[in-house]
């Protein structure tokens, strides 16, 4: 049998721990193939939820055939990410008889990328882990760059391991079952790509939105493609968010902190991050540092594709103070001190930790907030 064409390929440079990620339509039903040529006859376990393996499940296992060990399927959303379910999952992978040089195999969104990439770094002290995206922010951020975790009642993320994959497979026609509410928070995340060094590809999607929501194949490819290439070279250069990964959180410091407070799962990822990219350029602009021009810009461009772009677009009342008590106790905190990404302008992006608490809550008050 002859093989498939090569799919488009995006490298991350990490030395012995370096890997592809593979880009384009009908790569699914070639999973099976990839995986021999690429690790011979290695068994595989997969980790899904319940919506996605409604759509996909089946063109995986027969892509994959007998060197399958069996499925799990868990819970969609952001519930799954809990000590519960990891056990669960762990669990379930040596019931399987999952070893050390077998493959787990994380076929959904971001919470499964995360609670599986979690599982296959702690189980037999780590077995390989291959990452099958199938949701528009999977694709472009959580599926690279081997973050994996789970949510805990004091924050989101707050428990995990850095896990890199040994091959991710992007698969671009799952997009087309992906609902449009999900499809709209992945794409915060291909906004934010523009927003942090690449002004002309922010301006390209400022004209070609529409068509990527049209599920035309070459935009959303493209879309991808840049993305994914922003965040490898990223990654291969500050692995474990020492510096400059610390970009990739533009928007998260604030989202995060939505998310604690509405809840987790009652906004989506995308949702709070748009939200806080709207707040982090407006800061920035609060401070002098971009023009009042750009933060009005991204916002408009947000609640252009239906994105909630301010607070006030989520139709519910916040404290400052709250909000800033959820962002005190995110990751990011370092010797006490808080970091934002900030902005000199469109593809301007740095990191800060020296923002006066006070211009936060100016901003939050200013935003709607209640002090």
């Amino acid at each position: 049998m002859s093989s498939s064409p090569p799919a488009p390929t995006v490298h991350v440079n990490l030395g012995d721990r370096s890997y592809d990620v593979f880009i384009g339509a009908g790569l699914l039903a070639r999973t099976g193939e990839e995986l021999s040529r690429r690790f011979g006859a290695a068994r595989v376990a997969i980790v899904t939820d319940e919506n996605v393996a409604q759509h996909h499940l089946d063109t995986l296992t027969r892509s994959i055939g007998e060197r399958g060990r069996g499925t799990i399927v868990m819970p969609p959303g952001e519930h799954s990410k809990s000590f519960s379910r990891l056990g669960e999952v762990c669990d379930r992978l040596l019931a399987l008889g999952v070893e050390r040089g077998d493959i787990v195999l994380a076929l959904g969104g971001g919470v499964i990328g995360d609670l599986a990439g979690f599982a296959a770094a702690i189980l037999r002290r780590g077995v390989r882990l291959v990452q099958i995206p199938t949701s528009l922010l999977a694709q472009v951020d959580s599926s690279v760059g081997g973050k994996t975790g789970i949510n805990t009642a004091q924050g989101k993320n707050l428990v995990g391991a850095f896990h890199q994959p040994s091959l991710v497979l992007i698969d671009i026609d799952t997009l087309s079952t992906l609902p449009k509410r999900q499809m709209r928070a992945g794409y915060a995340e291909v906004v934010k790509y523009g927003l942090l060094g690449d002004a002309a590809f922010f301006g390209r999607l400022e004209r070609n939105w529409p068509a990527l929501f049209g599920n035309d194949g070459t935009a959303i490819a493209e879309a991808v493609i840049t993305s994914v290439s922003a965040k490898a070279a990223i990654v291969a250069r500050d692995e474990t968010e020492q510096g400059e990964r610390m970009l990739l959180n533009l928007g998260h410091t604030f989202g995060h902190a939505l998310e604690a407070e509405l809840g987790y799962g009652t906004i989506l990822h995308g949702e709070a991050v748009a939200v806080g990219i709207g707040l982090a350029f407006k800061l920035s602009a609060a401070l002098g540092l971009c023009s009042e021009a750009d933060a009005a810009r991204v916002v408009a461009h947000m609640a252009a594709v239906g994105l909630p772009a301010e607070l006030r677009m989520l139709n519910r009342r916040f404290s400052a103070e709250r909000l800033t008590g959820h962002m005190r106790r995110d990751k990011k905190m370092r010797d006490g001190a808080l970091h934002f990404v900030l902005a000199r302008g469109i593809g301007q992006a740095f990191t800060s930790s020296d923002v006066p608490p006070e211009a936060v809550l100016d901003l939050l008050r200013n935003a709607g907030c209640e002090a």
